[in-house]
């Protein structure tokens, strides 16, 4: 009897980092945890309270009513302005959206051309069921391939082979906390750097945004989550000439598929699913000059691809709602950022345009047209813009806002558009619903993780879409056995 207890006892002790994090997986409020009662006020005050957070001008739509997630957030991406948050600071699990904090980490490390030879030790500590894009031991791979695999197919693989060309996964996980730290994305504790469920291995929807929007500042991060598809580098035979495979962004709002329409605007940024985490999302897109970022944490609705259908519904409202609501917080800048107390000059790369040169140039508005007149699945550019970065009274950082106007992105045969596409217009459509909601007011009772604490649950449906992929890359797409 005392085995068994003792044996209890540690089956609860390692199951318990698991259990705050757990996904909700039934429509019925009553079964879903309630979120802290006060959070993080990183962001403004009201991004700390529990519940919905929204006020309403005149003229402004209700929030859609059908929003399931646990936690969301839309934001301004260029002034940083919070237009409506739930449960913005909960810290949740995050699971792929976390490679964002990846490259945003490691991308400024290693150029593109450079090439590795994959060492065994380079895939070891892959978790089991991870997605995988399909690198083999004593294969060379680009740096640019490396990356490829990360963004489009969510490898796992890939996360590792780049971790050990950076001294490790250990010395990996430090340098993302170094930069979430920075990034004041406070929320985000790192354990693994592919954002496989690891226990206390958390981060938040404001922290995930805040991330992608420093991340969408680097050229070749902007380029890659906005790639839909790309050529990966097969096995390498003797005497033969090396063969390659497609793969395809498993973002299905950036490529579209059977009912989920390609968004009219959308140019990345990450999705994710595990088990624990359940499906999570961070999309940005623009329309008519104007560029949002909207993160989705854990819908529990039983909508199919309900991550994607939220994220449209937000990203519309935000649209439909720019200029009418009051904001609720903002996405603060970077501690690193230093600036001259009311000058507005940012004294950290010398980057920033000078103070009062807000106005877009011709190129950028070009830039702008171009991405109007393109329809779902055409590479958006959004080179115009100052994005404000604010952190305090004093403080205010000028910095442009591109999107890849070089992102190599096609629709893929076959998929659908969206109704704005089909429209020819990005047609800003208020909402159904009767009132503001809060889509997640939920009690106490959290539903237990399956006794396998580490595995992921499936995003296999994402990773079929390559249809040329090889066996090895048939993996789960984010990384996970068989629990969707």
């Amino acid at each position: 009897m005392t085995a068994k207890v003792a044996l209890s006892a540690t089956a609860a002790a390692t199951l318990l980092p698991f259990l705050a994090a757990a996904p909700a997986h039934a429509d019925d409020k009553d079964q879903q945890p309630k979120p802290p009662a006060l959070m993080s006020s990183v962001g403004g005050t009201r991004l700390a309270q529990p519940g919905t957070q929204v006020q309403l001008g005149p003229g402004a739509p209700v929030l859609p009513k059908e929003l399931s997630a646990r936690s969301w957030i839309v934001a301004d991406a260029e002034s940083g302005q919070v237009l409506a948050a739930h449960n913005a600071h909960w810290k949740l699990a995050p699971a792929s959206t976390l490679k964002m904090l990846f490259a945003d980490t490691l991308l400024p490390k290693f150029p593109k051309t450079e090439n590795h030879t994959v060492l065994a030790q380079d895939l070891a500590g892959t978790g089991v069921g991870s997605s995988l894009v399909g690198i083999k031991e004593k294969q060379t791979y680009s740096v640019h391939d490396l990356w490829l695999g990360v963004f489009l197919r969510s490898g796992n693989d890939a996360v590792h082979v780049l971790s050990a060309m950076n001294n490790g996964v250990e010395q990996t996980v430090a340098d993302m906390q170094a930069q979430a730290d920075d990034l004041q994305a406070l929320d985000t504790h790192v354990v693994s750097p592919d954002g496989y469920d690891a226990p206390g291995q958390v981060s938040s929807a404001y922290d995930l945004t805040l991330i992608a929007r420093h991340g969408m500042q680097n050229p070749d991060f902007r380029e890659y989550s906005s790639t839909a598809r790309a050529k990966f580098p097969g096995e390498q035979k003797p005497g033969k000439a090396r063969e390659t495979f497609e793969i395809q962004n498993t973002n299905r709002l950036l490529t579209g598929d059977i009912g989920v329409p390609a968004y009219q605007g959308i140019a990345g940024v990450k999705n994710g699913n595990t088990t624990h985490a359940g499906a999570t999302f961070t999309g940005v897109a623009e329309r008519n000059g104007h560029v949002l970022l909207v993160t989705v944490m854990n819908p529990s609705s039983k909508e199919q691809h309900a991550v994607y259908k939220e994220t449209a519904r937000l990203l519309d409202w935000g649209f439909a709602a720019t200029g009418k609501v009051t904001p609720v917080g903002e996405l603060v800048a970077p501690k690193s950022v230093r600036t001259t107390p009311g000058t507005g000059t940012d004294t950290s790369d010398g980057t920033a345009p000078a103070p009062g040169k807000n106005a877009p140039t011709g190129a950028a508005q070009a830039a702008v047209a171009q991405a109007k007149s393109g329809g779902a699945g055409i590479a958006l550019a959004v080179a115009g813009g100052v994005l404000v970065l604010l952190a305090a009274a004093v403080f205010l950082v000028n910095r442009r806002w591109p999107l890849a106007a070089s992102a190599r992105r096609q629709k893929p045969e076959g998929a659908p558009e969206s109704d704005a596409a089909k429209s020819g217009a990005g047609a800003e459509k208020a909402s159904d619903s009767a009132g503001a909601t809060e889509s997640s007011k939920a009690s106490a009772s959290t539903s237990a993780p399956p006794a396998t604490a580490s595995s992921e649950a499936s995003e296999a449906s994402e990773a079929s879409a390559s249809p040329s992929a090889p066996p090895a890359a048939a993996a789960p797409a984010d990384g996970a056995p068989a629990n969707p």
